[in-house]
């Protein structure tokens, strides 16, 4: 008998799934910039492997942007599971519009910086290089989510008007695509949201993490959308992103496994 299983496809494993009475779900989920990629990378596996279908959708954990998450879910959107900044999915929580208890921590993921393909990376190894860097650029871009909110609130200050006037809010769009045109010399974002552009066909290189003590590693967690349609489905879903064996697709995306880093601060 156990042989037999051994043998049958994922195609056919699905079919006798429905066959069984098992129905097949389509979950909606929205992520983050940070988790996007790698959600992205992680859906045709998930759906292979339970027959249930993903139906993903981009958005900025915080700001003023339309496509904003919090923004999206007060204009009365609805999803099963949304990914987004721990602090703000504990804002959706605590305003009724993701289910209290349902959060679940899957990524620890820093901030790097980007030139454009080809173009000499400065060092930014230490934190007086790094501000050397960010007073000689001609232009600095920045995300409209929490990478960008802690540039603009807690780092540019420091440097007064001389980084505040060549610096671009990008909204609704990757810092990478306008670094990566040359609209922008250097350009800030999570790793895991720069990483997709590097490569043989990327447009973007990836210079590395910015130092400390301007670092800032963001969690960014999972939780349960009121009124999710699929509850049982998404709880697949989040238990399959958690899994160990997922871990080094998440590492290649340049972020940790909140399980790891959790092993790690012990």
């Amino acid at each position: 008998m156990l042989k037999f299983f051994s043998k049958i496809t994922s195609v056919t494993f699905i079919t006798l799934l429905l066959a069984l009475g098992v129905q097949a779900a389509t979950i909606e989920v929205i992520s983050s910039g940070a988790f996007y990629a790698t959600m992205n990378e992680l859906k045709p596996i998930f759906e292979e492997k339970t027959g249930h279908t993903i139906h993903l959708s981009s958005g900025s954990s915080m700001g003023a942007s339309e496509t904003s998450i919090p923004n999206r879910l007060k204009r009365g959107e609805t999803f099963d599971l949304i990914i987004l900044a721990s602090n703000q999915l504990d804002k959706m929580i605590a305003d009724d519009f993701a289910v209290k208890g349902s959060r679940v921590d899957l990524i620890h993921s820093s901030i790097g910086m980007m030139v454009k393909k080809g173009q000499p990376k400065p060092d930014i190894s230490t934190q007086a290089k790094f501000d050397k860097v960010l007073l000689e650029a001609k232009s600095i871009g920045y995300s409209a989510s929490a990478s960008g909110t802690h540039l603009s609130e807690n780092i540019f200050p420091h440097f007064g008007e001389s980084v505040k006037a060549k610096s671009k809010l990008i909204v609704g769009d990757r810092v990478a695509t306008w670094v990566g045109r040359g609209d922008l010399e250097i350009g800030f974002q999570q790793v895991s949201e720069i990483v997709p552009f590097t490569g043989e066909n990327g447009s973007v290189d990836l210079v590395g993490p910015i130092p400390a003590p301007y670092q800032k590693v963001t969690i960014f967690s999972i939780g349960v959308a009121k009124g999710s349609k699929e509850p049982a489905a998404a709880q697949e879903l989040v238990k399959f992103l958690t899994a160990k064996e997922n871990f080094p697709r998440l590492i290649a995306q340049g972020l940790i496994p909140a399980a790891v880093a959790h092993d790690t601060a012990k």
